[in-house]
């Protein structure tokens, strides 16, 4: 009996050997391994918003739609205007900012897992300029102190041994008729001889690239020296001149109608190279326009629309972050030079600053 048991046993063993061999077999052989193709037949449809005969280049929103097409495509990238955008939806939206009629190409790339192909197309877009930030100073009164702060204290604080000592004294800074009037004053006021007012949008607006633009009258009489300019927005932590400084309007009274505008940055500091200068006819008794337009590739300036000098901007500049906008009115210092001993008073009027995109 025991012998016909273990007999029994090992039959049942083998057979339950056999068995678990042959699913195992089986298995293996009915298993299906995914293959994978890469997409094929990729083709793209780009759709510039507003496109018209009249507006080839679309509406000025500067906005397209993209449609891929490729068989197989689980995910897809595109590479457009220096961004990656990365996605499983075959449709895609995108908006142009940098203003002007220009020409792009989109590179996209469909995957089927690590499988992929790619293709390539152009696009000409117009993008209009658009206002991002202004003040018209229409309103009497203080200016708006949700869109300006004030730099105050002694002149020889600010590096150029100037002679005026900064306020926001309604005698110094207001809005009267429509106009922004800075006027420095001949007084005797915390030691200095002079009062003036330093205005800046620091901690309450900054923009990277765009037009900034100031309507102003310029005061007259030696030793003063009115500025319209953008400073890095990491002033305090990088210091200056490493935050860099675009001014767009510097005029002194002992040089009348001459414009100069300038670039600082680290080894261009103080006396820098990078400066041109144009004229604007009655300056001192006339409205004109002064500008910079700033983009990754230049930085170009402007009196009354007239381009007068072209900065070739490049990735090693400070000119690729955010700037703040600042108006002032010096007197005297490294730049103003010698005060007219008459002077009394003089008034730098604004009617208008506006930055656009």
């Amino acid at each position: 009996m025991k012998m016909i048991n273990l007999a029994n046993r090992a039959g049942v063993l083998t057979l339950i050997l056999l068995f678990v061999f042959q699913s195992c077999s089986s298995n293996n052989d009915t298993t299906d391994t995914p293959v994978v193709v890469a997409p094929d037949k990729i083709s793209v449809e780009v759709d510039v918003v507003g496109k018209t005969a009249e507006m080839p280049n679309g509406d000025g929103s500067g906005k397209i739609n993209l449609k891929i097409d490729a068989p197989n495509a689980k995910s897809y990238k595109v590479v457009v205007n220096n961004e990656t955008k990365e996605f499983t939806s075959s449709s895609f939206t995108y908006e142009f900012t940098q203003p002007g009629t220009k020409t792009y190409t989109i590179d996209v790339t469909a995957f089927n897992g690590i499988k992929y192909t790619n293709t390539s197309a152009t696009v000409n877009i117009f993008v209009a300029r658009k206002l991002i930030w202004s003040d018209e100073f229409n309103t009497d009164g203080a200016p708006d102190s949700n869109k300006w702060g004030y730099d105050l204290g002694n002149g020889n604080g600010f590096g150029n041994n100037e002679l005026q000592y900064y306020t926001n004294r309604p005698e110094n800074v207001k809005i009267e008729g429509g106009l922004l009037k800075i006027t420095a004053i001949k007084e005797n006021y915390q030691g200095s001889q002079y009062t003036s007012t330093r205005m800046l949008t620091k901690g309450k607006f900054s923009f990277k690239y765009g037009r900034a633009e100031i309507r102003a009258k310029l005061p007259a009489g030696g030793g003063t020296w009115p500025a319209f300019w953008l400073l890095g927005d990491n002033i305090d932590t990088a210091g200056w001149p490493l935050c860099g400084e675009i001014d767009i309007l510097e005029s002194v009274g002992n040089n009348p109608n001459v414009i100069h505008s300038s670039l600082h940055s680290p080894g261009r500091s103080g006396n820098t190279p990078d400066t041109k200068t144009t004229t604007a006819p009655n300056s001192t008794t006339e409205f004109h326009i002064y500008a910079a337009e700033w983009d990754a590739e230049n930085i170009k300036f402007f009196v009354d629309d007239n381009l007068f000098y072209t900065y070739k901007n490049s990735s090693t500049t400070p000119f690729n972050a955010k700037f703040f906008v600042i108006i002032n009115f010096a007197m005297g210092g490294n730049f103003g030079g010698a005060v007219d001993p008459n002077f009394q008073r003089a008034t730098y009027e604004i009617d208008y600053v506006r930055v656009y995109n």
